[in-house]
């Protein structure tokens, strides 16, 4: 089957890319073969991948006529969600959560738009799935955009300290010297959305708090947006004491990959055992990613699932 689009000038620009790159992503995505003539693309191929392709092409330029920059990751995300026929991925781009720099920061899976709309909705959301799901990144996203819209007086971001292999009583320094590269992460990301002048004195007058989860303990946390990273290296107890620090007018955010679990006994991870403990609790929510939602070089999308496959023959 053959089928041409034509677009106007400005926004075939925008589609194609730098030396055609988009278009490239776009054929290697779909299957199908796409030609580029002046501002007309014609497709060839199996019937399904053309109209298939057709589609994805639409919500592109719906994309690039909202002002958002379309690059081969965006290529990646539209075509899935199109696969999946569930939403429309125009409307789901359309939600930005943060803009800094002219970059916006938007959902880019089906799923990412359902957590975004649940920590919207409840006081507290679980997000569980592998890395590179946006799982911290859209909750600190949501969280700088309601400090700066006062609509909470400060974030809280804390992880708890736990051991990767390496053994935390050997590292120099003092002991927020000895955590910080547990935390540094979450100040990268924090870069990525606010100027380095602006977050240093949000930082300096309280603003912004980041700290280790055991620094959580004894305090009441009122009108703050507060995000447990890495939650699946709490203990139940530790997961208890953190919930509980929730305070009026305030948000939790509880983030975690229970197939990354640093504890010596899995069992006992605060993360893989709180479904079933606050599962029928009203205002809660929970927010199950999966590989298809890594929004990382498509080769961990790959990795992610290779993993999940071999444990699952274990």
């Amino acid at each position: 089957m053959k089928k041409s689009i034509e677009l106007d000038n400005e926004v075939m620009v925008e589609l194609a890319g730098e030396h055609d790159a988009t278009l490239r992503a776009l054929e290697a995505k779909l299957g199908c073969e796409v030609g580029v003539r002046g501002n007309v693309i014609s497709l060839e191929g199996d019937r399904a991948e053309v109209e298939k392709a057709r589609t994805v092409i639409e919500e592109l330029v719906q994309l690039i006529e909202a002002g958002h920059v379309v690059d081969g990751e965006t290529v990646e995300s539209v075509g899935s969600m199109v696969s999946d026929s569930d939403g429309r991925p125009a409307e789901i781009y359309s939600d930005v959560v943060w803009e800094h720099r002219g970059r916006k920061i938007v959902p880019k899976t089906i799923n990412q738009k359902k957590y975004v709309d649940a920590i919207r909705g409840h006081s507290i959301t679980f997000a569980i799935g592998p890395a590179g799901t946006g799982k911290t990144y859209l909750a600190l996203a949501l969280g700088v955009s309601e400090l700066l819209d006062k609509r909470v007086n400060r974030i809280i971001l804390t992880r708890p300290a736990v051991e990767a292999g390496e053994k935390i009583g050997f590292l120099p320094g003092t002991m927020l010297e000895k955590v910080d590269p547990y935390l540094r992460p979450l100040f990268d990301a924090l870069y990525d959305m606010i100027e380095p002048d602006r977050l240093t004195a949000l930082m300096e007058k309280g603003a912004i708090e980041v700290a280790p989860l055991a620094f959580m303990r004894g305090r009441t946390l009122n009108d703050s947006f507060i995000i447990l990273d890495e939650a699946q290296n709490t203990s139940p107890e530790q997961m208890k004491m953190f919930l509980t620090r929730l305070g009026f007018g305030s948000r939790m955010v509880v983030t975690g990959d229970i197939t990354q679990v640093d504890l010596p006994d899995v069992r006992y991870s605060g993360l893989a055992t709180v479904v079933d403990i606050l599962g029928e609790v009203g205002d809660i929510a929970f927010i199950n990613f999966e590989s298809k939602d890594v929004v990382r070089h498509k080769l961990v999308q790959k990795i992610v699932s290779a993993y999940k496959k071999y444990s699952g023959t274990r």
